[in-house]
């Protein structure tokens, strides 16, 4: 887990801790944005979508993605703050620089008009291979998704933080993190796009009441409501959240999440 680095908040000069991001690559590997420290960060009054999201290259397999832009609110005067990003090295054309028509490159690039046609310039059934023009090609299979990496917990922070790369990894995107570092003896919520979800750190079992606070926040922001708890649940929490259709999850102290009733199996799908 990427450690906390200050950020100065530049309306009130507060300096407020933040954790880059972890995101799961395609490739299985975990990649974050570079940040750029020595850059100040920028006030956002107007979300843009370019102000939204970052490319960002894996450093395993050097794919390149979009995912969210790092910002961070500050938690003394509200401003919230886009954190810079250092550029990609080396981007440029996915072609690559044009060639003489005599090199080597050049002549081992296949010719655009001539596919679906033999040596001899005859042609061979259209542009793919024998297939017809009007047949379209078979559907590619689907890419499966990479096994979750789970990170250790060691503290409730930790907990927050698998919790929130463990919902990226299901797919939810622009899931928020507390700020401030939270207390052990409270839950913790986490938002994104059409959830909402909490996270329970303590050591009690979580109980019937907190299962139904999760589902009304829900209810009252038409989202999914997710509940992760260390500790597990009470038989009364367990048997509302099956009438009530509440995802639960249970994460040991090695970070791995783990369904406990029939909707969190379906939140989770058939790939995992």
């Amino acid at each position: 887990m990427a450690e906390a680095v200050p950020v100065r908040c530049p309306a009130c000069l507060r300096e407020n801790g933040y954790t880059a991001p972890v995101f799961p690559c395609a490739c299985g590997s975990p990649v974050h944005p570079p940040l750029d420290l020595a850059a100040p960060p920028v006030p956002l009054t107007h979300r843009t979508w370019s102000d939204t999201w970052v490319t960002v290259r894996c450093t395993t397999c050097g794919r390149e993605s979009e995912w969210p832009h790092p910002e961070l609110g500050c938690g003394s005067c509200g401003t919230v703050v886009l954190i810079p990003v250092h550029p990609l090295e080396g981007t440029g054309s996915p072609a690559g620089p044009a060639r003489p028509a005599g090199s080597p490159q050049a002549a081992a690039r296949p010719d655009p008009g001539g596919a679906g046609r033999d040596p001899a310039g005859a042609a061979t059934g259209g542009p793919a291979g024998g297939r017809p023009a009007h047949i379209p090609p078979p559907p590619a299979a689907p890419v499966p998704r990479p096994a979750f990496r789970p990170v250790t917990i060691r503290t409730a922070r930790d907990a927050v933080a698998t919790a929130a790369l463990y919902l990226r990894w299901l797919g939810f995107r622009d899931v928020r993190q507390p700020d401030a570092r939270p207390i052990p003896a409270a839950t913790v919520d986490l938002r994104a796009p059409g959830l909402v979800a909490q996270v329970d750190p303590t050591t009690a079992p979580a109980g019937l009441r907190a299962v139904e606070c999760v589902w009304l926040n829900g209810l009252t922001a038409s989202a999914t409501s997710v509940y992760f708890a260390l500790a597990g649940y009470t038989a009364e929490a367990r048997a509302r959240a099956d009438d009530l259709g509440i995802p639960l999850f249970v994460m040991d102290l090695t970070g791995m999440p783990q369904p406990v009733n029939d909707p969190a199996d379906a939140l989770v799908g058939p790939d995992a």
